[in-house]
Protein backbone atom coordinates (compact mmCIF):
# COMPACT_ATOMS: atom_id res chain seq x y z
CA UNK A 1 0.00 0.00 0.00
CA UNK A 2 1.14 3.41 -1.18
CA UNK A 3 2.76 5.45 2.12
CA UNK A 4 0.01 8.42 1.22
CA UNK A 5 -2.61 5.49 1.10
CA UNK A 6 -1.47 4.30 4.15
CA UNK A 7 -1.92 7.57 6.15
CA UNK A 8 -5.66 8.24 5.21
CA UNK A 9 -6.19 4.62 6.13
CA UNK A 10 -5.14 5.16 9.83
CA UNK A 11 -6.61 8.31 10.00
CA UNK A 12 -9.47 7.09 8.93
CA UNK A 13 -9.70 4.43 11.23
CA UNK A 14 -8.66 6.32 14.19
CA UNK A 15 -11.28 9.12 13.49
CA UNK A 16 -13.83 6.47 13.04
CA UNK A 17 -13.19 4.68 16.42
CA UNK A 18 -13.18 8.18 18.37
CA UNK A 19 -16.72 8.93 16.39
CA UNK A 20 -18.11 5.39 17.89
CA UNK A 21 -16.92 6.20 21.37
CA UNK A 22 -18.46 10.00 21.42
CA UNK A 23 -15.54 12.08 20.60
CA UNK A 24 -15.10 14.21 17.50
CA UNK A 25 -13.14 12.71 15.05
CA UNK A 26 -10.47 15.49 15.65
CA UNK A 27 -9.26 13.79 18.66
CA UNK A 28 -9.03 10.40 16.51
CA UNK A 29 -6.74 12.00 14.05
CA UNK A 30 -4.26 13.48 16.72
CA UNK A 31 -4.03 9.25 17.90
CA UNK A 32 -3.48 8.77 14.51
CA UNK A 33 -0.51 11.59 13.82
CA UNK A 34 1.53 9.94 17.04
CA UNK A 35 0.75 6.25 16.23
CA UNK A 36 2.45 6.81 12.50
CA UNK A 37 4.93 8.97 14.30
CA UNK A 38 5.75 6.14 16.76
CA UNK A 39 5.90 4.18 13.85
CA UNK A 40 8.65 6.10 11.91
CA UNK A 41 6.55 8.19 9.55
CA UNK A 42 7.45 11.89 9.62
CA UNK A 43 5.56 14.64 7.85
CA UNK A 44 5.65 15.22 4.26
CA UNK A 45 5.39 19.05 2.17
CA UNK A 46 1.88 17.40 1.01
CA UNK A 47 0.72 17.17 4.91
CA UNK A 48 2.09 20.80 5.42
CA UNK A 49 0.52 22.07 2.48
CA UNK A 50 -2.80 20.30 3.26
CA UNK A 51 -2.73 21.53 7.19
CA UNK A 52 -1.91 25.06 6.35
CA UNK A 53 -4.57 25.11 3.88
CA UNK A 54 -7.29 23.75 6.16
CA UNK A 55 -6.06 26.31 8.68
CA UNK A 56 -6.38 29.28 5.84
CA UNK A 57 -9.79 28.09 4.91
CA UNK A 58 -11.19 27.61 8.56
CA UNK A 59 -9.99 31.41 9.44
CA UNK A 60 -11.52 32.29 5.96
CA UNK A 61 -14.72 30.89 7.71
CA UNK A 62 -14.15 32.73 10.67
CA UNK A 63 -14.22 35.54 8.88
CA UNK A 64 -17.43 35.48 7.23
CA UNK A 65 -19.61 34.83 10.35
CA UNK A 66 -17.40 37.47 12.46
CA UNK A 67 -19.00 40.90 13.38
CA UNK A 68 -16.18 42.96 12.96
CA UNK A 69 -17.63 45.37 15.56
CA UNK A 70 -17.79 43.09 18.57
CA UNK A 71 -13.66 43.04 18.52
CA UNK A 72 -13.78 46.53 20.12
CA UNK A 73 -15.84 45.68 23.24
CA UNK A 74 -14.34 45.50 26.51
CA UNK A 75 -15.37 41.80 27.15
CA UNK A 76 -13.40 40.75 23.97
CA UNK A 77 -10.23 42.88 23.70
CA UNK A 78 -9.40 43.62 27.41
CA UNK A 79 -10.77 40.06 28.60
CA UNK A 80 -7.99 38.18 26.41
CA UNK A 81 -5.37 40.76 27.40
CA UNK A 82 -6.18 40.06 31.33
CA UNK A 83 -6.10 36.90 30.56
CA UNK A 84 -2.95 35.89 28.17
CA UNK A 85 -1.18 37.99 31.34
CA UNK A 86 -2.78 36.31 34.13
CA UNK A 87 -2.62 32.88 33.02
CA UNK A 88 0.67 33.46 31.90
CA UNK A 89 1.98 34.86 35.02
CA UNK A 90 0.67 31.48 36.43
CA UNK A 91 2.10 29.18 33.57
CA UNK A 92 5.79 30.93 34.26
CA UNK A 93 5.91 30.89 37.93
CA UNK A 94 4.26 26.94 37.76
CA UNK A 95 7.24 26.28 35.22
CA UNK A 96 9.90 27.54 37.10
CA UNK A 97 8.37 25.87 40.57
CA UNK A 98 9.15 22.88 38.44
CA UNK A 99 12.62 23.94 37.51
CA UNK A 100 13.72 24.26 41.11
CA UNK A 101 12.10 20.65 42.18
CA UNK A 102 14.73 19.42 39.70
CA UNK A 103 12.33 17.70 37.39
CA UNK A 104 13.70 16.92 33.67
CA UNK A 105 13.45 19.25 31.05
CA UNK A 106 12.95 22.00 33.18
CA UNK A 107 15.90 22.23 35.61
CA UNK A 108 18.16 23.82 33.01
CA UNK A 109 15.33 26.03 31.59
CA UNK A 110 15.91 29.60 31.74
CA UNK A 111 13.46 32.35 32.90
CA UNK A 112 13.43 33.42 29.08
CA UNK A 113 12.82 29.93 28.17
CA UNK A 114 10.16 29.16 31.18
CA UNK A 115 8.67 33.08 29.70
CA UNK A 116 8.40 31.34 25.87
CA UNK A 117 6.64 28.66 26.88
CA UNK A 118 3.92 29.97 29.34
CA UNK A 119 3.35 32.28 26.61
CA UNK A 120 3.06 29.87 23.89
CA UNK A 121 0.57 28.13 26.67
CA UNK A 122 -1.78 31.25 26.98
CA UNK A 123 -3.40 30.71 23.49
CA UNK A 124 -6.39 28.49 22.84
CA UNK A 125 -7.03 26.59 20.02
CA UNK A 126 -9.53 28.53 17.46
CA UNK A 127 -8.85 24.92 15.57
CA UNK A 128 -10.65 23.05 18.62
CA UNK A 129 -12.91 25.67 19.81
CA UNK A 130 -14.57 26.57 16.55
CA UNK A 131 -14.76 22.56 15.97
CA UNK A 132 -16.86 21.93 19.18
CA UNK A 133 -18.85 25.04 18.82
CA UNK A 134 -20.08 24.01 15.14
CA UNK A 135 -20.67 20.34 15.76
CA UNK A 136 -22.62 21.63 18.98
CA UNK A 137 -24.89 24.29 16.76
CA UNK A 138 -23.32 26.80 19.30
CA UNK A 139 -21.47 29.08 17.24
CA UNK A 140 -23.59 31.96 16.97
CA UNK A 141 -24.97 31.71 20.58
CA UNK A 142 -23.74 34.23 23.06
CA UNK A 143 -20.79 32.05 24.46
CA UNK A 144 -19.90 31.16 21.22
CA UNK A 145 -19.05 34.63 19.75
CA UNK A 146 -18.01 35.50 22.49
CA UNK A 147 -15.39 32.93 22.50
CA UNK A 148 -14.82 33.34 19.16
CA UNK A 149 -13.73 36.92 19.47
CA UNK A 150 -11.56 35.90 22.02
CA UNK A 151 -9.85 33.49 19.32
CA UNK A 152 -9.31 36.15 17.10
CA UNK A 153 -7.55 38.75 19.17
CA UNK A 154 -5.35 35.93 20.39
CA UNK A 155 -4.62 35.33 17.05
CA UNK A 156 -3.74 39.07 16.42
CA UNK A 157 -1.74 38.89 19.26
CA UNK A 158 0.44 35.83 17.58
CA UNK A 159 0.46 37.01 14.41
CA UNK A 160 1.83 40.41 15.74
CA UNK A 161 4.70 38.12 18.22
CA UNK A 162 6.06 36.04 15.30
CA UNK A 163 5.82 39.51 12.90
CA UNK A 164 8.05 41.09 15.41
CA UNK A 165 10.55 37.72 16.63
CA UNK A 166 10.75 37.04 13.12
CA UNK A 167 12.71 40.27 12.31
CA UNK A 168 9.92 40.41 9.24
CA UNK A 169 8.87 43.87 8.96
CA UNK A 170 5.88 44.47 6.91
CA UNK A 171 6.37 46.48 3.79
CA UNK A 172 5.05 50.04 3.02
CA UNK A 173 2.89 47.99 1.09
CA UNK A 174 0.90 46.90 4.17
CA UNK A 175 -0.27 50.34 4.79
CA UNK A 176 -2.79 50.70 1.38
CA UNK A 177 -4.26 47.29 2.63
CA UNK A 178 -6.93 49.07 4.58
CA UNK A 179 -8.08 50.06 1.00
CA UNK A 180 -9.34 46.76 0.52
CA UNK A 181 -12.46 47.44 2.13
CA UNK A 182 -13.57 49.36 -1.31
CA UNK A 183 -13.85 45.77 -2.82
CA UNK A 184 -16.73 44.49 -0.82
CA UNK A 185 -19.39 45.61 -3.40
CA UNK A 186 -16.71 44.25 -6.12
CA UNK A 187 -16.37 40.88 -3.58
CA UNK A 188 -20.13 40.49 -3.10
CA UNK A 189 -21.01 40.78 -6.75
CA UNK A 190 -18.40 37.67 -8.12
CA UNK A 191 -20.37 35.49 -5.35
CA UNK A 192 -23.65 36.32 -6.36
CA UNK A 193 -22.65 35.79 -9.75
CA UNK A 194 -21.13 32.32 -8.89
CA UNK A 195 -24.06 30.62 -8.29
CA UNK A 196 -24.61 27.66 -6.08
CA UNK A 197 -22.91 24.71 -6.84
CA UNK A 198 -19.07 23.82 -7.01
CA UNK A 199 -18.06 27.60 -8.59
CA UNK A 200 -19.08 29.23 -5.61
CA UNK A 201 -16.94 26.98 -3.42
CA UNK A 202 -14.21 27.51 -5.77
CA UNK A 203 -14.78 31.50 -5.52
CA UNK A 204 -13.98 30.85 -1.96
CA UNK A 205 -10.74 28.96 -1.92
CA UNK A 206 -9.41 31.25 -4.68
CA UNK A 207 -10.75 34.37 -2.34
CA UNK A 208 -8.95 32.14 0.56
CA UNK A 209 -5.47 32.03 -1.36
CA UNK A 210 -5.66 35.54 -2.57
CA UNK A 211 -6.20 36.78 0.82
CA UNK A 212 -2.87 34.82 1.86
CA UNK A 213 -0.84 35.37 -0.84
CA UNK A 214 -1.05 39.03 -0.87
CA UNK A 215 -0.71 39.61 2.74
CA UNK A 216 2.30 37.40 2.82
CA UNK A 217 3.77 39.23 0.19
CA UNK A 218 3.77 42.87 1.94
CA UNK A 219 5.34 41.03 4.75
CA UNK A 220 2.59 39.85 6.79
CA UNK A 221 0.98 36.54 8.27
CA UNK A 222 -0.70 34.53 5.54
CA UNK A 223 -3.57 33.18 7.65
CA UNK A 224 -4.47 37.13 8.74
CA UNK A 225 -5.08 37.70 4.93
CA UNK A 226 -7.26 34.53 4.98
CA UNK A 227 -9.52 36.08 7.67
CA UNK A 228 -9.55 39.26 6.96
CA UNK A 229 -10.84 38.29 2.98
CA UNK A 230 -13.55 36.46 5.11
CA UNK A 231 -14.13 39.31 6.91
CA UNK A 232 -14.85 41.91 3.95
CA UNK A 233 -17.61 39.19 3.03
CA UNK A 234 -19.27 39.08 6.07
CA UNK A 235 -22.48 40.51 6.66
CA UNK A 236 -23.14 39.66 2.66
CA UNK A 237 -26.49 37.73 1.75
CA UNK A 238 -24.35 35.22 -0.10
CA UNK A 239 -21.81 35.01 3.43
CA UNK A 240 -24.03 32.08 4.80
CA UNK A 241 -24.54 30.07 2.06
CA UNK A 242 -20.76 30.05 1.05
CA UNK A 243 -19.37 29.11 4.48
CA UNK A 244 -22.19 26.43 4.55
CA UNK A 245 -20.57 25.25 1.17
CA UNK A 246 -16.85 25.05 1.88
CA UNK A 247 -17.61 23.29 5.86
CA UNK A 248 -16.98 20.13 4.32
CA UNK A 249 -14.01 20.88 2.46
CA UNK A 250 -12.29 22.51 5.74
CA UNK A 251 -12.65 19.79 7.63
CA UNK A 252 -11.14 17.62 5.13
CA UNK A 253 -8.12 19.57 5.04
CA UNK A 254 -8.19 20.58 8.57
CA UNK A 255 -7.61 16.28 8.68
CA UNK A 256 -3.90 17.31 7.25
CA UNK A 257 -3.40 19.61 10.59
CA UNK A 258 -4.27 17.67 13.35
CA UNK A 259 -1.30 14.49 11.67
CA UNK A 260 0.67 17.16 11.27
CA UNK A 261 0.89 17.53 15.23
CA UNK A 262 1.43 14.24 16.18
CA UNK A 263 3.87 13.50 12.84
CA UNK A 264 5.92 16.42 14.46
CA UNK A 265 6.52 15.04 17.80
CA UNK A 266 8.82 12.11 18.97
CA UNK A 267 7.48 11.38 22.41
CA UNK A 268 9.52 9.39 25.42
CA UNK A 269 8.24 9.21 29.15
CA UNK A 270 9.85 11.84 30.18
CA UNK A 271 8.05 14.63 27.40
CA UNK A 272 4.75 12.45 28.37
CA UNK A 273 5.31 13.33 32.32
CA UNK A 274 5.90 16.47 31.61
CA UNK A 275 3.24 17.40 29.35
CA UNK A 276 0.81 15.89 31.79
CA UNK A 277 1.71 18.33 34.81
CA UNK A 278 1.46 21.32 32.07
CA UNK A 279 -2.49 19.87 31.48
CA UNK A 280 -2.77 20.81 35.56
CA UNK A 281 -3.57 23.70 34.46
CA UNK A 282 -6.00 23.85 32.01
CA UNK A 283 -8.72 23.92 35.11
CA UNK A 284 -6.99 27.20 36.36
CA UNK A 285 -7.40 28.30 32.55
CA UNK A 286 -11.01 28.11 32.42
CA UNK A 287 -11.64 29.57 35.68
CA UNK A 288 -9.50 32.59 34.93
CA UNK A 289 -11.68 32.95 31.67
CA UNK A 290 -15.11 32.17 34.05
CA UNK A 291 -14.03 35.18 36.74
CA UNK A 292 -12.50 37.96 34.06
CA UNK A 293 -15.79 37.32 31.94
CA UNK A 294 -17.83 37.01 34.90
CA UNK A 295 -16.49 40.87 35.71
CA UNK A 296 -17.83 42.18 32.03
CA UNK A 297 -21.56 41.61 32.73
CA UNK A 298 -21.82 38.52 31.62
CA UNK A 299 -24.13 35.55 32.95
CA UNK A 300 -22.61 32.90 35.01
CA UNK A 301 -23.64 30.40 32.26
CA UNK A 302 -22.62 32.59 29.41
CA UNK A 303 -18.81 32.90 30.93
CA UNK A 304 -18.51 29.44 32.04
CA UNK A 305 -19.33 27.95 28.27
CA UNK A 306 -17.50 30.45 26.85
CA UNK A 307 -14.53 29.74 29.50
CA UNK A 308 -14.94 26.02 28.57
CA UNK A 309 -14.98 26.36 25.15
CA UNK A 310 -11.41 28.04 25.84
CA UNK A 311 -10.04 25.65 28.38
CA UNK A 312 -7.53 23.98 25.78
CA UNK A 313 -3.71 24.69 24.69
CA UNK A 314 -3.44 26.09 20.80
CA UNK A 315 -1.88 24.96 17.70
CA UNK A 316 -0.54 29.06 17.70
CA UNK A 317 1.21 28.30 20.74
CA UNK A 318 2.78 25.55 18.65
CA UNK A 319 3.74 27.56 15.57
CA UNK A 320 5.59 29.82 18.32
CA UNK A 321 7.42 26.69 19.49
CA UNK A 322 8.38 25.80 15.96
CA UNK A 323 9.63 29.24 15.41
CA UNK A 324 11.69 29.33 18.99
CA UNK A 325 12.53 25.86 17.80
CA UNK A 326 14.24 27.69 14.70
CA UNK A 327 15.67 30.31 16.37
CA UNK A 328 17.87 28.08 18.81
CA UNK A 329 15.35 29.87 21.91
CA UNK A 330 14.09 26.45 22.73
CA UNK A 331 14.50 22.14 22.54
CA UNK A 332 13.61 19.48 20.33
CA UNK A 333 12.33 18.20 23.34
CA UNK A 334 10.21 21.08 24.60
CA UNK A 335 8.55 21.46 21.09
CA UNK A 336 7.44 17.33 21.04
CA UNK A 337 6.23 18.21 24.91
CA UNK A 338 4.28 21.14 23.85
CA UNK A 339 2.91 19.26 21.15
CA UNK A 340 1.50 16.31 23.42
CA UNK A 341 0.22 18.93 25.89
CA UNK A 342 -1.81 20.80 22.81
CA UNK A 343 -3.12 17.10 21.83
CA UNK A 344 -3.93 15.81 25.46
CA UNK A 345 -5.66 19.17 26.14
CA UNK A 346 -7.98 18.61 22.88
CA UNK A 347 -8.73 15.40 23.87
CA UNK A 348 -10.02 16.43 27.54
CA UNK A 349 -11.32 19.69 26.42
CA UNK A 350 -13.92 17.62 23.80
CA UNK A 351 -14.46 15.17 26.80
CA UNK A 352 -15.64 18.08 29.68
CA UNK A 353 -17.68 20.66 26.41
CA UNK A 354 -19.75 17.47 25.37
CA UNK A 355 -21.00 17.80 29.18
CA UNK A 356 -20.90 21.58 29.46
CA UNK A 357 -25.11 21.99 29.44
CA UNK A 358 -25.40 19.31 32.18
CA UNK A 359 -22.39 20.79 34.47
CA UNK A 360 -24.10 24.31 34.39
CA UNK A 361 -27.16 22.65 35.14
CA UNK A 362 -25.40 21.32 38.22
CA UNK A 363 -23.46 23.46 39.53
CA UNK A 364 -25.67 26.95 38.62
CA UNK A 365 -26.68 28.14 42.02
CA UNK A 366 -22.98 27.57 43.01
CA UNK A 367 -21.50 29.77 39.73
CA UNK A 368 -24.30 32.63 39.75
CA UNK A 369 -23.14 33.19 43.38
CA UNK A 370 -20.01 35.31 40.93
CA UNK A 371 -22.75 37.23 38.63
CA UNK A 372 -22.00 41.01 39.02
CA UNK A 373 -25.55 42.77 39.55
CA UNK A 374 -25.23 44.14 36.33
CA UNK A 375 -25.51 40.72 34.93
CA UNK A 376 -28.36 41.33 32.50
CA UNK A 377 -26.63 41.99 28.92
CA UNK A 378 -27.48 38.95 27.71
CA UNK A 379 -30.36 37.86 29.63
CA UNK A 380 -33.27 35.74 27.86
CA UNK A 381 -36.54 37.51 27.78
CA UNK A 382 -39.54 36.03 29.43
CA UNK A 383 -42.49 34.96 26.77
CA UNK A 384 -45.44 37.23 27.21
CA UNK A 385 -48.51 34.65 27.93
CA UNK A 386 -51.62 33.72 25.60
CA UNK A 387 -49.16 31.31 23.32
CA UNK A 388 -50.08 28.08 21.79
CA UNK A 389 -47.02 27.26 19.79
CA UNK A 390 -43.45 27.95 20.68
CA UNK A 391 -40.95 27.70 17.84
CA UNK A 392 -37.01 27.22 18.74
CA UNK A 393 -34.99 27.99 16.30
CA UNK A 394 -36.50 31.02 13.27
CA UNK A 395 -34.18 30.12 10.65
CA UNK A 396 -35.28 28.94 7.45
CA UNK A 397 -37.55 26.52 8.43
CA UNK A 398 -38.86 27.72 11.58
CA UNK A 399 -39.73 31.26 10.00
CA UNK A 400 -41.76 28.57 7.44
CA UNK A 401 -43.39 27.07 10.50
CA UNK A 402 -44.36 29.92 12.43
CA UNK A 403 -46.14 31.43 8.97
CA UNK A 404 -48.13 27.52 8.55
CA UNK A 405 -48.82 27.80 11.86
CA UNK A 406 -50.47 31.44 12.19
CA UNK A 407 -51.75 31.79 8.78
CA UNK A 408 -53.32 28.60 8.09
CA UNK A 409 -54.15 26.78 11.48
CA UNK A 410 -54.98 30.24 13.38
CA UNK A 411 -52.55 29.34 16.70
CA UNK A 412 -50.81 32.38 18.66
CA UNK A 413 -46.89 31.32 17.82
CA UNK A 414 -43.82 32.79 19.14
CA UNK A 415 -40.66 32.58 17.70
CA UNK A 416 -37.14 31.99 19.89
CA UNK A 417 -33.77 32.59 18.20
CA UNK A 418 -30.31 33.09 19.06
CA UNK A 419 -29.19 35.53 16.27
CA UNK A 420 -30.32 38.88 17.80
CA UNK A 421 -28.91 40.51 14.29
CA UNK A 422 -32.38 38.68 13.04
CA UNK A 423 -34.82 40.31 15.47
CA UNK A 424 -35.96 43.30 13.61
CA UNK A 425 -36.11 41.36 10.14
CA UNK A 426 -38.64 39.02 11.87
CA UNK A 427 -40.81 42.49 13.87
CA UNK A 428 -41.12 43.80 9.89
CA UNK A 429 -42.46 40.21 8.85
CA UNK A 430 -44.63 40.43 11.85
CA UNK A 431 -43.60 37.58 13.65
CA UNK A 432 -43.18 37.58 17.63
CA UNK A 433 -40.02 36.59 17.83
CA UNK A 434 -37.96 37.14 21.14
CA UNK A 435 -34.09 35.99 21.99
CA UNK A 436 -33.26 32.94 23.89
CA UNK A 437 -31.11 29.77 24.45
CA UNK A 438 -33.20 26.52 24.75
CA UNK A 439 -30.11 24.76 26.09
CA UNK A 440 -30.07 27.67 28.60
CA UNK A 441 -31.49 26.23 32.29
CA UNK A 442 -32.04 29.85 33.18
CA UNK A 443 -34.30 30.49 30.02
CA UNK A 444 -36.96 28.25 31.47
CA UNK A 445 -37.51 29.77 34.57
CA UNK A 446 -40.17 32.06 35.31
CA UNK A 447 -42.10 30.73 32.00
CA UNK A 448 -45.10 29.40 32.09
CA UNK A 449 -44.30 26.16 29.98
CA UNK A 450 -47.64 24.45 31.09
CA UNK A 451 -49.51 26.96 28.93
CA UNK A 452 -48.04 25.97 25.69
CA UNK A 453 -50.13 23.02 23.52
CA UNK A 454 -46.98 22.90 21.17
CA UNK A 455 -42.95 23.22 21.13
CA UNK A 456 -41.63 22.62 17.82
CA UNK A 457 -37.63 22.45 17.47
CA UNK A 458 -35.98 23.59 14.46
CA UNK A 459 -32.59 23.68 15.50
CA UNK A 460 -29.39 23.15 13.36
CA UNK A 461 -28.30 20.66 15.78
CA UNK A 462 -29.37 17.02 16.63
CA UNK A 463 -27.45 17.12 20.05
CA UNK A 464 -28.48 20.72 20.37
CA UNK A 465 -31.86 19.54 20.17
CA UNK A 466 -31.65 16.77 22.26
CA UNK A 467 -30.31 19.07 25.27
CA UNK A 468 -32.82 21.55 24.54
CA UNK A 469 -36.16 18.57 24.92
CA UNK A 470 -34.13 17.57 28.51
CA UNK A 471 -34.10 21.14 30.06
CA UNK A 472 -38.00 21.58 28.71
CA UNK A 473 -38.92 18.50 30.55
CA UNK A 474 -37.44 19.33 33.46
CA UNK A 475 -38.97 22.34 33.57
CA UNK A 476 -42.03 20.33 33.58
CA UNK A 477 -43.76 20.62 29.95
CA UNK A 478 -46.12 17.66 30.07
CA UNK A 479 -47.35 19.15 26.40
CA UNK A 480 -46.50 17.90 22.87
CA UNK A 481 -42.56 17.93 20.92
CA UNK A 482 -42.01 18.47 17.36
CA UNK A 483 -38.64 18.64 15.73
CA UNK A 484 -36.95 18.11 12.61
CA UNK A 485 -34.09 15.63 11.27
CA UNK A 486 -32.18 15.15 8.14
CA UNK A 487 -31.34 11.63 8.18
CA UNK A 488 -33.35 8.34 9.72
CA UNK A 489 -31.02 7.82 12.55
CA UNK A 490 -31.56 11.58 13.43
CA UNK A 491 -35.46 10.74 13.77
CA UNK A 492 -34.99 8.09 15.97
CA UNK A 493 -32.23 9.56 18.46
CA UNK A 494 -34.88 12.60 18.61
CA UNK A 495 -37.76 10.41 19.17
CA UNK A 496 -35.69 8.57 21.60
CA UNK A 497 -35.03 12.07 23.39
CA UNK A 498 -38.60 12.34 23.82
CA UNK A 499 -40.40 14.22 20.73
CA UNK A 500 -43.44 13.15 19.75
CA UNK A 501 -43.62 13.91 16.34
CA UNK A 502 -40.44 13.93 14.20
CA UNK A 503 -39.96 15.53 10.55
CA UNK A 504 -37.17 14.19 8.37
CA UNK A 505 -37.56 17.18 5.61
CA UNK A 506 -34.68 15.02 3.30
CA UNK A 507 -37.53 12.18 3.13
CA UNK A 508 -40.62 14.13 3.06
CA UNK A 509 -40.17 17.06 0.74
CA UNK A 510 -41.27 15.11 -2.04
CA UNK A 511 -44.79 14.55 -0.47
CA UNK A 512 -44.72 17.97 1.12
CA UNK A 513 -43.73 19.23 -2.54
CA UNK A 514 -46.49 17.12 -4.44
CA UNK A 515 -48.87 18.70 -1.47
CA UNK A 516 -48.24 21.97 -1.93
CA UNK A 517 -48.32 21.66 -5.62
CA UNK A 518 -51.87 20.41 -6.12
CA UNK A 519 -53.82 22.29 -3.23
CA UNK A 520 -52.59 24.57 -5.39
CA UNK A 521 -53.51 23.27 -8.32
CA UNK A 522 -57.03 21.97 -7.54
CA UNK A 523 -58.11 21.80 -11.27
CA UNK A 524 -56.19 19.14 -12.73
CA UNK A 525 -57.05 16.42 -10.55
CA UNK A 526 -60.02 14.20 -11.38
CA UNK A 527 -63.30 14.98 -10.29
CA UNK A 528 -64.83 13.01 -6.95
CA UNK A 529 -67.66 11.84 -5.84
CA UNK A 530 -69.90 13.60 -4.10
CA UNK A 531 -68.85 13.78 -0.10
CA UNK A 532 -65.21 13.21 -0.58
CA UNK A 533 -62.33 15.34 0.54
CA UNK A 534 -60.22 16.91 -2.65
CA UNK A 535 -56.86 15.65 -2.14
CA UNK A 536 -54.17 18.84 -0.54
CA UNK A 537 -57.46 20.16 0.94
CA UNK A 538 -57.11 21.67 4.56
CA UNK A 539 -58.21 19.88 7.27
CA UNK A 540 -61.21 21.36 9.29
CA UNK A 541 -59.10 22.06 12.74
CA UNK A 542 -62.64 23.16 14.59
CA UNK A 543 -63.91 19.39 13.28
CA UNK A 544 -60.75 17.44 15.07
Amino acid sequence: MPLDSLIIVVAFACGFIARQIGQPPLVGYLVAGFALGMGGFETNDIIEFISNTGIALMLFIIGLKLDIKSLLKPEIYRSTIEHTLGFGLITFGFVLFLGILGLPLVTDLSWEQAALVAFALSFSSTVCAVAMLEERGEFRVRHGQLAVGILIIQDIVAVVFLTVSTGKIPTLWALLLPLLYFTRPLLGKLLKASGHDEILILAGIILTASGSTLFELVGMKADLGALVFGMLLAGDKKAGELSKSMMSFKDIFLIGFFLSIGLSAKPSLEMLGMALLLCLLLPLKGAAFFFILSRYKMRARTAMLAGLSLTQYSEFGLIVAALALKQGWLSDAWMATLAIAVSISFFLSTLINGRSHQLYARFKENLKKFETDLATDDDPQCLTRNVDVLIIGMGRVGSGAYDTVVTQYNLRACGVDTDKKKMAQHQQAGRRVIYGDAEDADFWEGMAVHDFKLVMFTMPSLSEMIDAVEQLRNSGYKGKVAAVAKYEDERIAMKQAGADVVFNYYAEAGAGFAEHTLSNLLDILPEKPAGEELIGQKPDLAKG
